[in-house]
């Protein structure tokens, strides 16, 4: 590993913690940054395993309230249906991710110019979305029907095509089917454990014997970067959601994918 790769692997890492659980696209922030900066792993590896960062940075952060689930989980219904939930909206994503992988690694990975175009599209839907007079019927994770669950988990796999945003495919999806900001945020950060833990372990059996030493040290410079950077996010988003909506988000979006249109078709 040379300085200038280190360099990058900790940008990259940083700024992978910093967009996973905000609805800007951490995977399109990363293709793009990386293609800007001539960063290249091995089988887009890296962008891929250093998310094991920001699952162990929410797993941290919500470890009082997992433990919680666990062991209410054999006594309490309510627990079970939410464990229910989680599981179910993780469904269609582990199905048509495991099916479509190597499709989103080979093509949809490798394509700049539809990751601005969904950055762009994406800020467009979320200000649309902020600015409507939505009347939430629910507001605790906890009481989201299976339902309700399955659908969002629908929404998510909005999500492979990068740029889309795993985050803000699943909180647009629960906001427009009657959740409350705080709790469409909350349930999207739950469904994202497994879901982050499933791409992991699926990329890691498909290119683990293609990963040197030296790949390994630059992935565990990035999730170390990641992992800090995305506990700073998990503390404080809840409550920002709550009190200011999605525009600061929606207007990033519209801010990166139109520069980085514009930077494609000037410097290539």
């Amino acid at each position: 590993m040379d300085h200038q790769t280190i360099v990058e692997a900790l940008l990259l890492g940083l700024l992978e913690g910093l967009t996973e659980f905000i609805p800007v696209s951490s995977t399109g922030h990363i293709l793009l940054a990386g293609h800007f900066l001539g960063f290249e792993s091995t089988g887009k590896a890296f962008e891929v395993l250093i998310q094991l960062g920001a699952i162990l940075a929410i797993l941290s952060v919500y470890s009082a309230r997992l433990l919680k689930i666990v062991t209410d989980l054999p006594s309490d219904p309510r627990t079970r249906r939410f464990v229910a939930g989680i599981l179910l909206a993780f469904l269609p994503a582990a199905i048509i991710g495991a099916l479509a992988h190597d499709f989103i690694k080979t093509v949809l990975f490798e394509t700049p110019k539809l990751i601005c175009i969904m950055l762009i599209l994406g800020g467009f839907v979320l200000l649309a979305i902020d600015r409507m007079t939505l009347k939430p019927r629910y507001h605790d994770v906890m009481d989201f029907p299976l339902s309700l669950c399955l659908k969002i988990g629908f929404f998510q796999c909005l999500a492979m095509i990068p740029g889309t945003s795993r985050s803000g495919a699943t909180i647009v999806g629960a906001l427009l089917m009657g959740t409350d900001k705080r709790s469409a945020a909350e349930f999207s950060f739950f469904l994202a454990m497994p879901t982050m833990a499933g791409a992991f372990a699926l990329d890691l059996l498909k290119n683990h014997d293609a990963l040197s030493s030296g790949d390994w040290g630059i992935i565990a410079v990035g999730f170390v970067a990641a992992f800090i950077s995305a506990v700073i996010v998990v503390r404080g988003l809840l409550g920002y959601v709550s009190r200011h909506g999605f525009a600061l988000f929606a207007w990033w979006r519209l801010i990166v994918g139109s520069v980085g249109l514009i930077a494609l078709y000037t410097v290539g």
